[in-house]
C-alpha cells in the first residue's frame, strides 16, 4: 500500500449515528471516527492523465470495498491527478477521499454516464420524458456515506451538455454531479464542485445529510435555452414576474446549472459553504404535481447557515417550484447574497397541491441584486396533462427577519394566487437601499405582518396572530 495511503489512514472518516433533535440548529451533526481499511485508485489500475477512462477502476474499487461493509467500513483515495470517469455507484459504510490537486472529471461521452428511472415523485425525466442520465456519483438505500477530500475537485465538465440541450441533441434528461437517493447519514465536505451538468449536489428521499465546506461554481453565463419541453421552471417566467408582476405559460425555457440542496428529504443541514452558480443556488423541493402528491415524501428539517451566495439568473435560495409533497421547518441563517438575479424566492403554481410552511430565514445580507424577495403563486411547468389543476398549494408561515441589502432594486414581489391566498408573511427588521423608490414592492392576494421595514411595504402586510407566535416559538421578543 502506498505510502501516502497509510498516512491518510487517520483520515478516513466513517459517521456515527448520533442525531439529534435540537429547535433551531442542525439535528444531524456528524461524529467522525477513522475507516479502518484504505485502498487507492491506483491499485485499481486508474490512470490520472485526464485521457485515460477510469470508470472500470471505481466500479472494481467499490465492489472490493463493499467486503469490509461490516468490517468497520473502507476508504477509497484518490491521489493528485486528472481523474476521467464515467459515472458511478457507491456503497455503504464508505469514504470517497479525492486529495489536494485531485480532480475527478465527468467523462463528455454520453455514453459513459449509465441510465436510470425518473425519481417516482417527479413521473419523468425534469427535461424529458422517460429515463435520465445517472449522476456521476451517486448512490442508492446507502447508510453511512463520506465524499470528502482536502479540496479536491469534482469537475463535471458540464458545457457539452448545456451545449446539447441548446441544439435539443440530448435523449434523456442531463445527469447531476453528486445523487444519494433514500439514503442516510450522508456527508459531503471539504470539496470543490465545477461545471455541473444539471445539479452540483442532489440528495432526494434522504435523511441526517450534512454538506459543510463546499464551494461550487459554474459559469454565470451558463446558458438559457428554448427546449421543446417542459422544463423545471422557466427563465423567461421569473423575468416576466420581476418586470411586469406576472407569470406567461412558456414551459421550455430552462437554466443548466444549479445546486440542488434537498429534495423530498428531511434533518438536511449545509453549512460555511460558498455557491456561486448560473442559476439557483440553493433549492428546496418536494416533488411535481401529481407525482409529488401520490410519493408524499415531504423536506422538512433544513438548516442553511452561514453561506455565500451568487446566482446570475435564478434565486440564491429558493422554495419550489416542485413542492407537491411539502416543504416545512426550514431555517436559513447567516447568508450573504451578493450579485445575484433574486434572493429569496418561493415558487409554486396551481396543480402543485402541497405546502411551504414555517420558514424562518433571518440574518441575511444582500448587495447587488435585483429582486431582495419574492412569492410567485403562478409560475412553473407541468409533467404532463394529468395534473389536478384544483390541486392548490399552501404558503403559510414565512418569516423574513434581520436582513440588510444594498443597491437593490426591487425590494419584494408577493403574489398569491386569488384561490388559495399566501398567509402569515412575515417581515421584521427589514432595511434595503432601493433604487426603484417609485414602486418597491408589489403584493396581491397575500397577507401578513411587518414591523421596521424600510422601504415601507405593502399595505397586505399589516396583521397575522401566527408572526407572533412564530417569534415566541423562536425566543423573539414579541412586544410588537
Amino acid at each position: 500500500m502506498p505510502v501516502a495511503v497509510l498516512l491518510l489512514l487517520a483520515l478516513s472518516i466513517a459517521i456515527r449515528t448520533d442525531a439529534e433533535e435540537s429547535g433551531g440548529e442542525c439535528g444531524f451533526k456528524p461524529s467522525l471516527k477513522p475507516r479502518p481499511h484504505s485502498v487507492s485508485i491506483l491499485e485499481f489500475g486508474a490512470v490520472g492523465d485526464g485521457k485515460t477512462l477510469n470508470t472500470l477502476a471505481f466500479q472494481n474499487a467499490i465492489f472490493y470495498l463493499k467486503s469490509f461493509t461490516d468490517k468497520g467500513g473502507a476508504q477509497l483515495y484518490v491521489p493528485p491527478g486528472k481523474w476521467l470517469t464515467g459515472s458511478f455507484s457507491l456503497t455503504s459504510h464508505l469514504t470517497l477521499f479525492v486529495e489536494k490537486g485531485a480532480v475527478i472529471l465527468g467523462s463528455q461521452d454520453p455514453s459513459h454516464w449509465d441510465l436510470v428511472d425518473p425519481l417516482p415523485s417527479y413521473g419523468r425525466g425534469i427535461e424529458l420524458p422517460g429515463k435520465r442520465y445517472q449522476s456521476l456519483i451517486n448512490g442508492d438505500m446507502l447508510q453511512d456515506v463520506v465524499v470528502t477530500g482536502d479540496n479536491g475537485t469534482i469537475d463535471g465538465q458540464g458545457s457539452v451538455w448545456w451545449d446539447w440541450f441548446e441544439s435539443h441533441s440530448l435523449n434523456y434528461s442531463r445527469p447531476h454531479l453528486v445523487e444519494f437517493t433514500s439514503s442516510d447519514y450522508v456527508v459531503v465536505s471539504n470539496l470543490t464542485f465545477l461545471n455541473a451538468p444539471a445539479y452540483s449536489i442532489h440528495p432526494v428521499y434522504c435523511s441526517n445529510v450534512a454538506v459543510q465546506n463546499i464551494s461550487v461554481s459554474a459559469p454565470g453565463e451558463s446558458p438559457y435555452t428554448i427546449g421543446i419541453v417542459p422544463g423545471l421552471l422557466n427563465i423567461l417566467c421569473l423575468f416576466s414576474y420581476h418586470v411586469f408582476h406576472s407569470c406567461p405559460e412558456h414551459k421550455n425555457i430552462y437554466i443548466p446549472s444549479s445546486f440542488s440542496f434537498s429534495d423530498s428529504s428531511n434533518n438536511v443541514c449545509i453549512e460555511d459553504s460558498r455557491i456561486e452558480v448560473g442559476y439557483d443556488a440553493i433549492s428546496v423541493k418536494s416533488g411535481w404535481d401529481e407525482y409529488g402528491i401520490a410519493y408524499d415524501r415531504p423536506t422538512t428539517d433544513v438548516y442553511i447557515r452561514r453561506v455565500y451566495l451568487k446566482s446570475s439568473s435564478g434565486s440564491s435560495v429558493a422554495f419550489g417550484s416542485e413542492m407537491s409533497g411539502g416543504i416545512s421547518n426550514v431555517h436559513v441563517e447567516q447568508v450573504h447574497i451578493y450579485n445575484s438575479f433574486s434572493g429569496i424566492e418561493f415558487r409554486t403554481a396551481k396543480g402543485r397541491g402541497g405546502y411551504i410552511k414555517r420558514i424562518i430565514i433571518s440574518d441575511v445580507e444582500l448587495r447587488n441584486t435585483n429582486t431582495a424577495f419574492g412569492a410567485i403563486g403562478d409560475c412553473g411547468s407541468h409533467p404532463d396533462d394529468n395534473f389536478d389543476p384544483n390541486a392548490l398549494p399552501v404558503l403559510d408561515q414565512i418569516t423574513l427577519q434581520g436582513v440588510i441589502g444594498s443597491n437593490i432594486t426591487t425590494a419584494g414581489n408577493f403574489t398569491g394566487l386569488a384561490e388559495s391566498p399566501f398567509t402569515s408573511l412575515c417581515l421584521f427588521n427589514v432595511s434595503l437601499a432601493i433604487r426603484n423608490t417609485l414602486s418597491p414592492w408589489t403584493c396581491s392576494n397575500v397577507a401578513g405582518f411587518s414591523e421596521s421595514v424600510s422601504p415601507e411595504p405593502c399595505p397586505e402586510l399589516e396583521s397575522s396572530s401566527v408572526c407572533y407566535s412564530l417569534l415566541n416559538s423562536y425566543g423573539k421578543s414579541t412586544d410588537i
